[in-house]
């Protein structure tokens, strides 16, 4: 083993060492019974089945009670945890820039009548692989994306959206506060490239990029085939019959080619999956605002944001599917050949984000866990983002323990799954600041033979009163029978 590699080890040691200390002095109340939740979760055979299962793992000495004592009265200091994930080395491009992903994952809570603060969530290839609208908890996550093919993330931030919130105003302030924190961190410093936001046709890209003036940021999303852009206002022309000059140019209309006019860079790549990549660039268009929906309460004329639209049309698809061209808006104006190569293939790296999600729910069970409290579904989801950041902080130092039936991978190709596979050595090593359980003994619980006489509320999905806390009612149940309990 050469000294390079073992300095490599050594300083991937220290950091795995340090997050996990952070980890510890984050957790303010049942710090002890949180911290071996997070390792259970780590160091398990199997993906994580069930909530109750983590605590026959012997990486958890305490018994299933105080497991859920922690999740319901635990506390987290959440801003000292973000501030440890954004301190933790963080991937960049090739260029060393810092690029993000945002997007929404739902927890889905279809059947839980009595969980308060669920908003309907946009779901994927339920039911006849229809898009559907499914009552659950919809987070927010930020992640740093990797350069080239891989399935890893450096996820920085989580927010659950509350019932009614406007996703671009809660996307904006989340935005702001990461990197804000990557700033204060030291992963961003005058003169280097600016950070770039990579988001979905779900979001607003223009108004985001509007918000977020002022910070070192650029944000590339989706948009619709079927939107109109405006160009440029034209140079004004004296008019002896006067009026008021025009405010935008002509339109450009993404389903009618006769409107496009001449691009301003045009790029050919031959890629392995796709074939062909034809990514044409328009500058300076920009979305006609009215003072409706987001800008009805606007104070002032409606801003001009400019900004190049970017035209992808591949040869084929890996799917063998109709390869419908797909249209991005990028904040910045003047792009070169080099940045429209940049924008594309960055956009097609936010798609690494949904193998986190994968990870998060299916091995680590984000969501499998079926609580009633959403501040307990936060308490949950700050440990699985924290043992996801483990692995990734460990990838150096582990090993490729695969199964018989596969391929050997070289060690800086190891999925997170893998990698997840031989923690539990490098736990041992690492040791746990978490401190040996007391004797106890179980509390009485209620008396046999009594029934609950405090039933649960059942709540409306996606209603909010105007204090903000949800809207609930009350469940009336027949006199000597016994309330069903729905989650």
């Amino acid at each position: 083993m050469s000294l390079v590699h073992q300095g490599v080890l050594r300083y991937a040691f220290a950091e795995v060492s340090r997050f996990r200390t952070e980890l510890y002095a984050s957790l303010t109340a049942r710090a002890d019974a949180l911290f071996e939740l997070a390792d259970a979760m780590l160091c398990t055979d199997g993906p994580v089945r069930s909530l109750v299962g983590l605590s026959l793992a012997p990486e958890h000495r305490r018994g299933h009670g105080a497991l859920y004592g922690g999740l319901n009265c635990g506390r987290i200091d959440v801003s000292r945890l973000r501030r440890a994930l954004a301190e933790v080395p963080l991937p960049r491009a090739a260029d060393g820039r810092l690029v993000l992903a945002v997007d929404v994952s739902p927890w889905l809570r279809p059947d839980a009548g009595t969980v308060p603060d669920r908003s309907f969530c946009h779901t994927y290839g339920r039911g006849d692989a229809k898009h559907q609208m499914m009552p659950g908890w919809p987070y927010s996550i930020v992640a740093a994306l990797e350069a080239g093919r891989t399935s890893w993330t450096a996820v920085l931030d989580a927010v659950r959206l509350q019932p009614g919130a406007d996703l671009a105003a809660v996307t904006t302030a989340q935005v702001r506060d990461v990197v804000e924190r990557l700033i204060a961190a030291g992963q961003w410093r005058e003169g280097d490239p600016e950070i770039l936001f990579v988001l979905d046709s779900g979001y607003d890209a223009p108004r985001i990029a509007h918000l977020l003036s002022g910070l070192p940021v650029q944000v590339l999303g989706r948009l619709r085939s079927d939107r109109v852009m405006r160009r440029p206002a034209p140079p004004r022309v004296y008019d002896p019959k006067g009026g008021r000059p025009p405010k935008h140019g002509g339109e450009f209309v993404f389903g009618d080619s006769a409107t496009w006019g001449l691009e301003q860079a045009v790029t050919t790549t031959d890629t392995r999956l796709y074939g062909k990549a034809t990514a044409q660039a328009w500058d300076r268009l920009h979305p006609r605002l009215t003072h409706r929906a987001a800008w009805l309460d606007h104070d002032g004329p409606l801003p001009i944001i400019e900004g190049t639209v970017i035209r992808l049309a591949v040869e084929k698809l890996p799917s063998g599917g109709v390869n419908k061209p797909v249209w991005l808006w990028w904040s910045a104006t003047g792009a070169t050949t080099e940045d429209v190569d940049r924008c594309w293939q960055s956009f097609l790296r936010r798609f690494d984000l949904e193998h986190t999600f994968r990870m998060l729910k299916q091995t680590l069970g984000w969501t499998r866990p079926r609580l009633r409290s959403s501040a307990a579904a936060d308490r949950w989801t700050w440990p699985v983002i924290a043992a996801h950041t483990q692995l990734r902080l460990a990838r150096p130092l582990a090993t490729d323990l695969r199964r018989p039936w596969e391929k050997p991978s070289p060690p800086k190709k190891l999925t997170p799954a893998r990698v997840r596979r031989g923690f539990r050595n490098l736990r041992t090593k690492a040791g746990s600041p978490a401190s040996a359980p007391k004797p106890t003994r179980p509390g009485p619980g209620r008396p046999p033979g009594s029934r609950n006489q405090r039933p649960a509320q059942r709540h409306v999905v996606g209603r909010t009163l105007t204090t903000g806390q949800a809207y609930s009612r009350p469940t009336h149940h027949k006199k000597g029978t016994k309330p069903r309990r729905t989650a």
